[in-house]
Order: structure tokens, then sequence, then C-alpha cells
């Protein structure tokens, strides 16, 4: 019974196979027919002709053999237009160039030819974004045409109207120079305050050198105004700049934690290009109202989205610093941005440290290109330079992207932008010492994630996410650590993100210890460096140490710490503090997917994302109404309003005042006579308590008794009539 459903199977094959051959054939042939023509010809090499529109393909090639060109083919979808392509020349220059003009005449003579014209390189330019502002094609950090790619990627987003709009970012320096060019249209006063003059208005003052600078570079970089013809342009020329005054003078914790909670539902971001000093040895950060400030400004801030705080790596490499000994770059509320120069290289100044999130652009040697912003000076000012170095000038580049960011999707959380630069941050430099954590993101020491990149920052910040945090606190006086899955199902976390360690040593040469911290993954940490001019004999006092090599691993598993060190010391103490998520590893690398499909911008025009939940209801910023220069303003207020009512009593005192009495009081003096109250008094005496005074009607006839009495005694009280006949007589004289 199979033999022939076997035998009918083998015809239905080899009727296929037959089909099959044959359109294979039939469309080889189309297409040797009809060849698809080449994209040009040859610069100056062809002609655009077209034919009658009841000409063929076979009329073309004629036409074409003709005039001696070579047939291309239909251009696109336009019928009866030809590309006609001359041949490969074998004659001499001359000759050639005479046989081409010669097909030119013999087209324009063809009867079926009805339009021909020479195929002529066409000059377009993009339409990227220009400025008129003189120093912006010096900025190669915003677009960098002599080495691609080593540039933040901004442009892109600034074609699409990403500007920075609605953000504001406040700079906590030295001040912002707020009247000048490029910075006062995007200057915000409600976002400014001067701690160190106790005042609204956070004008640079002059220093020592008379010069106050630093606060207003920053500033540029962020927000310097466009299309001014002054200057440069800002990362984020969109948003608003404010400025908090508070590095001109003796700075306290307290008014630190005033500078971080300073307007914290007007700024946004806040950008410190600052920290302890960078010589090597010093231990030092926020203390406590500081820590509490930070910590309350993420919980509170932009309507409890949390403050945007971008602290600087620091600037001393040179001396073998460590960022991780700088207690702001090392706290877990803030973004630890480093440097590197216009080649991708680390600066010979720019720091390192385990808890690095990323870096961008800034100075580097003498022969590469610093950073181009506004300036300000006493001495000398032009209001801008090609000279702002230092991790100082690539804080503010990032602070301007996370602007970007935010004007895209506003409710982002602290955590969503550290997330952020962590998913986008590209690794580049393949000659430091990047490592692939248990989460697959790359990290180093040097650079962190990586290099900031606007474009892709901007993009992922369109991706939804909702990210429960936890945090574990797990005190322990050995040194390894074994989380358990009990321990983390207490919490709820699931991977990683900080990680910290809190600890007391005792030793007597600080700079010779070295602390590692080892995750579940086995990804190490350097969290304690070396330096060599640190011979500090009270080793570290509860100094916590933070780590963001492990993010996104899975926390379960056992964490060591390791130390070293030359001579004998003691750890007395130290607590491990995991910081992490409810995303289970596998959300993470399905985040990862999602932000790399985001990459190609489709989702910047589209409501891809969920709309901003509202926020919560803050209380509004309790404002000192007295502060001490207010005062000094009331008393001088008050010294002026008191000597102005003192003189405008006296002057309207005086002016009530009988001047011609008071002159004939003074005359009568020196005559015998008396005043003419006391004649009054006196003839009321004499004439008795019957005697009434001249009122009203008899007002002339006592006035005139009064003065035959003045005639007598001497006395001349009426200066205008007698003024006339003084001059009469002198002119007659």
């Amino acid at each position: 019974m199979t033999t022939p459903y076997l035998s009918l199977f083998l015809l239905l094959v080899f009727l296929s196979s037959s089909c099959l051959l044959y359109l294979n054939l039939q469309s080889e042939s189309f297409s040797l027919s009809v060849p698809l023509p080449p994209p040009s010809c040859g610069l100056g090499q062809s002609w655009a002709v077209r034919l009658s529109f009841s000409s063929s393909q076979e009329d073309g090639l004629l036409v074409a053999e003709q005039v001696g060109l070579e047939n291309r083919g239909q251009i696109g979808q336009l019928e009866g237009h030809y590309l006609l392509c001359a041949s490969k020349p074998r004659l001499g220059a001359t000759a050639w160039a005479d046989k081409w003009a010669h097909s030119g005449d013999l087209l324009a003579a063809h009867p079926h030819v009805l339009w021909h014209s020479k195929d002529i390189v066409l000059s377009r330019s993009k339409r990227a974004m220009t400025f008129n502002d003189p120093r912006y094609p010096n900025q190669w950090h915003l677009h960098n045409k002599q080495r691609k790619g080593m540039d933040i990627n901004v442009t892109g987003l600034w074609e699409r109207n990403i500007t920075g709009t609605g953000v504001t970012v406040v700079v906590v320096d030295d001040g912002v120079e707020h009247t000048l060019q490029d910075i006062q249209p995007n200057y915000s006063p409600e976002g400014s305050y001067d701690l160190n003059s106790n005042d609204p208005d956070p004008m640079p003052h002059p220093d020592a050198h008379s010069d106050n600078h630093h606060g207003t570079r920053c500033a540029g970089e962020i927000a310097a105004v466009p299309n001014n013809s002054f200057c440069a342009v800002g990362v984020a020329y969109g948003s608003k700049v404010a400025g908090i005054r508070v590095l001109d003078g003796p700075l306290t914790d307290s008014m630190e934690a005033v500078a971080f909670n300073k307007h914290y539902q007007v700024n946004d971001v806040y950008s410190c290009s600052w920290g302890p000093d960078d010589d090597g040895h010093t231990v030092d950060g926020p203390h406590p109202l500081g820590k509490a400030a930070l910590q309350h400004g993420v919980i509170a801030g932009r309507r409890g989205f949390g403050s945007i705080f971008v602290v600087a790596s620091g600037n001393g490499r040179q001396y073998n610093d460590n960022c991780n000994y700088d207690g702001y770059a090392n706290s877990i509320y803030t973004i630890t941005i480093g440097a590197v120069d216009e080649e991708g290289q680390m600066p010979f100044y720019a720091e390192e440290c385990a808890s690095m999130l990323a870096v961008t652009f800034s100075s580097g040697s003498k022969e590469l290109r610093s950073i181009v912003t506004s300036d300000w000076s006493m001495q000398q000012g032009t209001g801008c330079t090609d000279g702002h170095t230092g991790t100082s000038a690539a804080a503010p580049l990032a602070a301007g992207m996370v602007a970007l960011m935010l004007q895209v999707r506003p409710c982002l959380t602290w955590r969503d932008v550290q997330h952020i630069i962590i998913f986008t941050a590209t690794k580049y430099d393949n000659s430091t010492d990047w490592r692939a954590n248990g989460a697959g993101f790359h990290h180093s020491h040097k650079h962190g994630f990586g290099l900031l990149n606007a474009w892709r920052m901007v993009n992922a910040a369109k991706v939804p996410a909702i990210i429960m945090y936890y945090t574990i606190i797990w005190p322990y006086s050995v040194h390894h650590v074994l989380f358990t899955t009990q321990d983390l199902s207490q919490s709820g976390m699931q991977t990683l993100e900080h990680v910290s360690v809190t600890m007391t040593i005792i030793h007597p040469c600080r700079g010779n210890v070295e602390i590692t911290l080892v995750c579940p993954s086995g990804m190490t940490s350097l969290i304690g460096a070396r330096r060599a001019l640190d011979r500090d004999t009270s080793g570290y006092q509860e100094w916590t140490f933070s780590t963001v090599r492990c993010w996104g691993e899975k926390a379960l598993g056992e964490y060591k710490l390791l130390i070293m060190c030359a001579a004998t010391g003691t750890l007395t103490q130290w607590k491990l503090t995991l910081y992490g998520s409810s995303l289970t590893y596998r959300q993470v690398k399905e985040r990862q997917r999602l932000v790399e499909e985001a990459m190609s911008g489709r989702y910047l025009d589209s409501n891809f994302s969920l709309p901003c939940p509202p926020g919560l209801d803050v209380p509004p910023e309790t404002l000192t109404p007295f502060s001490s220069n207010n005062l000094k303003f009331l008393l001088l207020l008050g010294c002026f309003a008191f000597f102005w009512s003192l003189y405008y009593t006296l002057e309207v005192g005086l002016a009530h005042l009988d001047l011609q009495e008071l002159l004939c009081w003074r005359r009568g003096r020196g005559s015998g006579a008396r005043p003419r109250t006391h004649r009054l008094r006196r003839r009321e005496r004499d004439r008795g308590p019957d005697w009434v005074s001249v009122e009203d009607g008899d007002e002339e006839e006592g006035e005139e008794e009064q003065q035959q009495e003045d005639r007598d005694s001497g006395i001349v009280l009426d200066f205008e009539a007698k003024a006339p006949a003084a001059t009469a007589e002198r002119a007659a004289t």
C-alpha cells in the first residue's frame, strides 16, 4: 500500500524542483536584461537625459550608443529618465574632453531626447546646530571635529530642542557673576543666595588677587546663552542657573548644611566643584550637619524625587591622593565625576577611587585644549576663557547633562539618575584597569563606569523604571560577612548598588594601610589605597569607605575585607552596609536591553514613558526674615529717618517764626526797646483789666498805632515799602 504513495511523493518533489529551477532561470534572465545601475558614474562623467514618452529601454540603449555613451539604466522611479555615462577615456585628456563636449551636442540634436543635463555634484550641508558665539568653534567638548567621538555627544539633542528647559542647576561655589552677558538671561535669583555675606545676591567679591571666577566659569559651562555673539555655549543652555556663594570665607558645618538644602524646591541639580584639600594626607568630608543635609536633600528635595548632587573627584593625583578619602565623593547621595582629557586619557591631576561613577572631559597636558567657558575678573576680564581646567570643569558638564535628562523626564529620582549613568557610560580606553562585574558592567578605578554620553543618558531617561530601595546595615568584628537568603528576604533586597564599610583602625602610619573589599561575585574594590604622604598616626576614626564596583550584582553571598599594612595595627570595629534594590538579576539584564533599544532615539518624540507622579507636598522653605545684613540695613534706614525727621521739624518750626518780630526784638535790644509782645503786655497792665486787644475790624487801626510807635522808637519794619524808595534815592544820587 505504501509503494503508490511513495511514487506520488517522488513525482511531486520532481515537479516542485522543476518549477523552482524554471523560476530561478527566469529571474536571472530578467536581472541580466535589466541591470541595476550603479550609484554614480564618477564626478563629471555622466548625463541625465529624458526621452520621449514613447521611448523604451531599448531606445535608451540606442540613444546612448549613438552619442558614444553608456546607458546605466532608469533613474529611480522616473520613467523615461536615464543616466548616461562616459566610457573610460582611451585618448588623451584633450581629445577625450572634446569627445565629451561633442556628446552633449549630439544629445541636444537627437530627436528622442527631450531634455538633458550634466549630472553635477550638489553642495548641501546638514541641518546641524550653528551658533554665532565666537568661541563656540573652540568648544571641542561639545563637538570635536579633530577627534571624532571625543565629545559629550549633545548636538543631536539640541536639534530636538532638548536644552534643559524647565530645570535649574545651582552652582555652590565662590559666587556667580550673574550680570555677565552669557549668564544674565538664564540667571535664577529665586534659587540663589550668598551665605558668606548673608544676603540673596551671590555676586563674587574680589579676593586677595582681585578675582573669584571659579563659580562663574562653572555656571557658564552649564547654561551660557547661545547666539548672543558673546563667548560660548552651555551644555544645557535652555536651563536656569543659580548661585550659592559659600566658598569665599570661613566655611562651617552649619553653613554647608544650609547650602546643600538652600531653595531645594527651586534648584534641581547642585554642582559642587570643591572638596577637602587634595594634598595626599587629608581625610575629611561632610560633618554631621552636612551629612544630614545631603540625606535630607535626596529625601525632600524636588518634591520628594530628590536633589541631584554632582561632585568633582579631586585634583590630587600628583600627590597620590584618592577620592575615597573625600567624604563628598564617598557619599552614596552624590554623583562623583572624574576627568579625562581630549584624547580620553586620565590627566595628571585626576584622582581615582572605587566610588567614582563616571568621567567626562576637562583639560590635560599643555599640548591639549582646556574648557572654553564664561569668565569674570576684576583686573582684566573679557567675559570668556579657554583655560578652565581640572575636575572642577568636569563636574559642571555632568550637571548640565543631568539637566537635559530632567527636561524629558522631570520625575527621575536621585537614584534613577545614578542608574542611568551606570547603564549608559561607555568603556573606551582599553589600557586602563577595566573589570567586568557580576552584572556585566565594566568599571575602572580611574574612569568609573566610563565616559558620559549625553545622547545615551537622555534616551535612557525615557525608559520607565520603578526601583524600590533597600538598605542592610550589618555590624561585624570579623573580616568576612555572609548574607544568607533569610537575611535578604527580610529586607527585600535582590541586587546591589552602593556598598559601604565604616571602620575604626589604630595604626602608627595611616598611609601604609591598604584596604580591599571583595563582593560575593569575586569583584574587588580598592576602597583604601596607600598614600605615601599620609603619615598620620591617628588611623581611621569611624571613616566610611564606599564602592560602586558591585552595582547590579546579586546581594546574596559572602563579603570579605582584606587589610594589608607594613606595621602592626588594630581593627577595633567595622560595619558593612549594603544599599540595593528589588530588581532581580534578570530584571537588571532586561533593563540593559531596553536601554540599548532606546539609543536609536525613537522614544524622544513620543509618550513612551509613564506620566510623572505629582510628587510630595513639601512644606515651604523656612526663611529668616532678619539676617545680619538686613538688620544693618534697617538700622541705617532708621538713622536716616530720624535725622530727616529732625531736620524737617526744625525747618517747619523756623518757617513759622515771625522773622520781623525776631529782628525787631534784636534791634530793640540795642536801643532799649522791648519786643511788641512786651509792649502789648505793658499797655494791658497800664489800661487795666477792662482793656480789649485789637481784633477783626479794629485790626488796621491797631496796626497803624503800632507802626507809629515803631517810628517813634526808630525801628522800621515795613521792608517791602521802604526798599523801592531807598533804591530810587541811591539812583538819584
